[in-house]
């Protein structure tokens, strides 16, 4: 696999998402739980924006400090924003979206297989907490990762080819998150979920390329796991 069949595999998903009822409508629901909570945090932003300004740095008096001033100001909003529609996302996934993309990786491997293959996971909280540990480091590391990396491109002469690098590498391991969703529910360990991914690292970053589509990539992001779970029933789970 490489990374023309990620790109593939992801229009594959998209297309099918598009095509089957049922996961239209919970892409759809995914599409708009991620909308609403980051829309809620960005009005959180905007109503406490001054306050915070204010605690860093107050109103200067003098003239010639006034446009430095409100240059911080854009940048700490952008920062904010920025900062915003992570913890939406974080949040999104491990509260909503997380029981969606599960949902949507059944009915793929149902409409492709006939049925589903895992174990027994006994009664719905613990199934729930089940994913949500799951979701937890495939979420939270490269949300790190990438802000390490942005931070690098910042303080290190490298700036230019890690700003380059940051939005890739985040788009990778979205993919891992679409394509490491059988795996985890049928219990295999992090570990070796995780050398699955490093083996098929240009697929990922491949299928993850679609994500860094400005306006395309709410969409295909909304309908990642069915081409996440085609991906992992052709490819690791063959009859």
């Amino acid at each position: 696999m490489n990374l023309f069949s990620g790109v593939v595999y992801n229009l594959r998903g998209l297309l099918l998402g598009l095509r089957t009822p049922r996961l239209l409508i919970l892409g759809l629901v995914r599409l708009a739980a991620v909308v609403v909570l980051t829309l809620a945090a960005a009005s959180l932003v905007l109503v406490y924006h001054d306050e915070i300004l204010t605690l860093i740095w107050s109103r200067p008096a003098s003239i010639w400090l006034i446009w430095l001033w409100h240059l911080f100001s854009w940048l700490l909003g952008l920062l904010l924003m920025g900062m915003a529609a992570v913890v939406a996302y974080l949040l999104s996934q491990i509260l909503f979206s997380v029981v969606i993309m599960d949902a949507m990786s059944r009915l793929t491997e149902v409409k492709v297989r006939g049925q589903t293959h895992e174990p027994s996971h006994g009664p719905v909280f613990r199934h729930f907490f089940h994913l949500v540990r799951q979701e937890m480091p495939r979420t939270v590391f490269p949300v790190l990762l990438t802000l390490v990396l942005t931070v690098l491109a910042w303080l290190t002469p490298l700036g230019p080819a890690l700003t380059l690098a940051a939005p890739v590498v985040a788009g990778a391991f979205l993919a891992w998150d679409a394509t490491d969703l059988v795996p985890a529910r049928r219990l295999l360990p992090f570990r070796d979920r995780f050398r699955l991914f490093l083996r098929a690292l240009p697929f990922h970053v491949g299928f993850g390329l679609l994500f860094l589509v400005p306006l395309l990539n709410v969409l295909v992001l909304s309908f990642a796991p069915v081409g996440g779970t085609l991906y992992f029933l052709d490819r690791h789970d063959a009859d």
